[in-house]
């Protein structure tokens, strides 16, 4: 009797061990401390069959409008301990139980016929490679995976740099470099250098509180998370797709619910699309409490402020970057507007955003462009410090 209940407590472990690792894989690990050398030790991400697939308990998700990068194409993931969930905030970025993981991995689609080894498609996020929560590595270029990993002491971000076999990612603490060509649908080429982060680089966009200097998320928010996704199991609304497994809490009705634009589509108000691809690009940094608050220039969602949003406001600093524009942005004047002259730069001393790109955004600049040339209104260029003149609220 005693060896009988012997094996079936070790038969009811091993089927305890296989529930939890789903698929005979190993189950999500989470390291308190330390920094792992590989992306496989966390276990969040596996390479098998070809494709790259999510672990039990990772959920993908995707932003109305998403923060350019060179035009790599994102999945996003978040993975909670059993039981944990994150509490909704209406503006803020959710509050994340310790323990969770967030990941982003950067890829490029190949394009169609190209024997070059470094060349890639340049292609929008909404053209979506993702096939059932995978992707086909025979069609993709992987670049790396930036972990954000909550501990108790705070976030920690650790940058993942995916070799050319596409068969693992190691750590790069100091960030990496990668040549790399895009290839336009038209066949228009154009080379950079794709800039892996180090991780002090990382703070540049994640500490968007100037008091605390803490790692923050800045992507999981309600209006960026308010949309479908194609999951495997159907589409669904995101939000309510994290409450349903559990991952988030307190969700409010529908309509309570804040929601961006996605820049990206045509149909939509002009000042909602342009409003939300400067929040997402820009107000991580230009608000009342991140690193560019010195600048007086805001540009995240809650700002409504004309002032603050740059129309007819003279920036506090000089310099090359103003490309001698005596304007953040000359209402119906993209020309003379510093905001415009900025985005559409590469040039290190002059673009914004500082770090995350090395190839102008094409379409966000005209995006940008056409905004500000529907902004109605005048700036009084006799006095020292230019008064707002606008007739009304931005043009949409």
């Amino acid at each position: 009797m005693r060896a009988m209940m012997v094996r079936v407590g070790m038969l009811t472990g091993l089927l305890m061990l296989l529930a939890g690792c789903g698929d005979g894989g190993q189950a999500v690990r989470f390291f308190d401390e330390g920094q792992p050398q590989t992306l496989e030790e966390w276990q969040v991400l596996r390479v098998r069959g070809g494709r790259l697939s999510l672990n039990d308990g990772v959920v993908p998700y995707d932003m109305n409008t998403p923060l350019f990068s060179d035009y790599a194409h994102k999945l996003r993931t978040v993975w909670m301990p059993k039981g944990q969930a994150a509490g909704y905030q209406p503006e803020h970025a959710f509050d994340f139980p310790v323990g969770t993981i967030l990941s982003k991995t950067f890829y490029y689609p190949l394009p169609a016929g190209s024997a070059d080894a470094n060349a890639v498609a340049r292609t929008p996020p909404s053209q979506s490679v993702l096939q059932g929560e995978t992707l086909d590595l025979s069609k993709v270029r992987l670049i790396e995976t930036r972990l954000l990993v909550h501990r108790k002491e705070g976030w920690v971000a650790l940058p993942y740099v995916w070799n050319r076999e596409q068969t693992a990612a190691t750590l790069k603490r100091t960030g990496d470099s990668v040549d790399l060509e895009l290839v336009a649908p038209d066949g228009a080429r154009e080379a950079f250098t794709y800039q892996v982060p180090d991780q002090n680089q990382c703070g540049g966009c994640h500490i968007t509180d100037n008091r605390s200097r803490r790692l923050q998320p800045i992507g999981p928010k309600a209006r960026h998370l308010n949309r479908d996704f194609d999951y495997a199991s159907g589409s669904e609304n995101q939000l309510v797709h994290l409450a349903r497994v559990g991952y988030l809490q307190g969700l409010p009705a529908g309509d309570q619910i804040p929601h961006a634009a996605d820049s990206a589509n045509a149909t939509l108000a002009l000042d909602a699309r342009a409003r939300a691809y400067l929040d997402v690009n820009c107000g991580h940094c230009h608000s009342a409490t991140g690193p560019a608050i010195t600048s007086g220039l805001w540009l995240d969602a809650p700002t409504q402020d004309h002032l603050k949003l740059g129309l007819c406001k003279q920036p506090i600093a000089a310099g090359q970057g103003t490309g001698n524009r005596l304007y953040d942005v000359m209402p119906g004047d993209a020309d003379a507007s510093i905001l415009a002259y900025r985005v559409d730069s590469h040039d290190p001393a002059v673009m914004m955003p500082e770090v995350g790109r090395a190839v102008v955004h094409t379409e966000g600049v005209a995006l940008i462009r056409e905004w500000i040339n529907a902004l109605e209104g005048s700036c009084d260029t006799t006095a020292g410090t230019a008064p707002v003149n606008t007739t009304g609220p931005p043009a949409g």
